[in-house]
């Protein structure tokens, strides 16, 4: 059986004369070197800072409606001898405002210049039709300059509503769905956990697109809905970590439940970092070849929303999820009576320590060879004039008696 003191005195030995590694050894090999359950309330800190100012972001500047949410007009014509400036520019002078986007779309000889502006009426449409076939002599599919190469489409702001109510009704059921996994694939602590690390990463990242001004369009929903999808699962792998480091941890008084789970986040945080990594390259290339070489509008929104969701995943789940977890298994329950238990009996160890060497110390510093010095050194004793001590043992030669 052993002893509780000596556990404790193990446990001191490993947390001061462990030997220290570099950040990127410690990193590498997961051995715990990272607080991360132990600075929770500065993560805790820096999450709440997220959430303000995302929300704050989305009360204030709101989001940037793509034509497919908002509504308007989208007109489209051959990019051959077409500058995006230079349709910028009849447009302003045609209607008298500026619209709100124009952009390239594609490559080569399939390439179109696309505008987005408010709604027109059919005399504006009319009017700007003209302007731009006027200024670029547009071909048609037989190769004949013609108005008809020019598009116009008008997507009603009722068509818009219905768009947003869909893709809001798909992302509700989504979270529900997902909700409802975590609460049966985990235990209480961890789905509750697990599902504020969700709502996290959602507004977080729709503040992100609401500071920035990113463009909301039905692309960039199915990219946050994905994104949903990765979070998950990066909180399975962390949370099965957690989970087999803390089994049976309430039967032991070396460590706590916390410890074992700053161990476990450690030990999947460069996994976490190499999956983000590895995930991000794929979408920065979409973004690069995609949006600059190609000009495909709707890679782009896919590409941003993943790019940022990715980001914002990995470090919810590592940084809030797990301090979340163990905020709550230390707030009531076992777990707060265990960690309890266990830093008590650590108080109790080095109080012991400490009274064991200051009466070692003490005990030294009174030694009898320490006081017969000192008085032998004030008061030396004179052969000749005094005789032996008594009990003092002979010394020197003895006489042999004559007969």
């Amino acid at each position: 059986m052993s002893n509780p003191g000596m556990d404790s005195e193990i446990d001191y030995v490993e947390a001061t004369d462990a030997p220290r590694h570099g950040f990127f050894e410690r990193l590498y090999t997961g051995t715990g070197g990272f607080q991360i359950v132990g600075r929770r309330k500065l993560y805790y800190s820096l999450a709440a800072a997220f959430v303000l100012i995302s929300l704050l972001s989305i009360a204030v500047r709101g989001f940037t409606l793509g034509i497919d949410f908002a509504g308007g007009t989208r007109i489209q014509l051959p990019s051959e001898g077409v500058s995006v400036e230079r349709v910028e520019e009849v447009y302003s002078q045609a209607l008298g405002h500026d619209p709100v986007t124009v952009q390239k779309v594609g490559s080569g000889a399939s390439a179109t210049i696309q505008v987005r502006s408010d709604t027109l009426d059919v005399a504006q449409a009319d009017q700007l039709q003209t302007a731009l076939f006027d200024a670029f002599h547009p071909k048609d599919s037989s190769g004949n300059p013609s108005k008809a190469a020019i598009s116009i489409a008008e997507i009603s702001e009722t068509w818009g509503d219905q768009v947003t109510k869909q893709a809001l009704i798909a992302l509700l059921v989504f979270v529900a769905l997902t909700m409802l996994y975590i609460a049966i694939r985990f235990e209480r602590d961890m789905s509750i956990a697990a599902i504020g690390s969700l709502f996290f990463n959602l507004i977080v990242t729709a503040g992100i697109y609401s500071l920035v001004g990113f463009e909301v369009t039905p692309a960039a929903v199915i990219g946050l809905l994905t994104i949903l999808g990765y979070v998950l699962y990066d909180n399975v792998v962390v949370f099965d970590k957690v989970e087999e480091n803390t089994r049976g941890v309430l039967h032991l008084t070396r460590r706590t439940y916390g410890e074992q789970a700053n161990l476990a986040a450690n030990q999947t945080l460069m996994r976490s970092i190499s999956t983000t990594v590895i995930g991000i390259l794929p979408i920065i290339g979409m973004l690069v070849i995609a949006v600059w070489m190609l000009g495909v509008g709707t890679l782009k929104d896919l590409a941003l929303v993943q790019l940022v969701g990715m980001i914002v995943g990995a470090y919810s789940s590592i940084f809030f999820a797990v301090p979340l977890l163990v905020s709550i298994k230390e707030r009531w329950g076992p777990v707060a009576a265990h960690t309890k238990k266990v830093l008590a009996k650590r108080s109790g160890a080095a109080t012991t320590r400490v009274g064991t060497a200051a009466a070692a110390r003490a005990g030294s510093a009174a030694r009898p060879v320490g006081v017969g010095a000192g008085r032998e050194a004030s008061a030396p004793r004179s052969r000749d004039v005094e005789g032996p001590r008594p009990g003092a043992r002979p010394s020197g030669k003895r006489h042999k008696r004559r007969h």
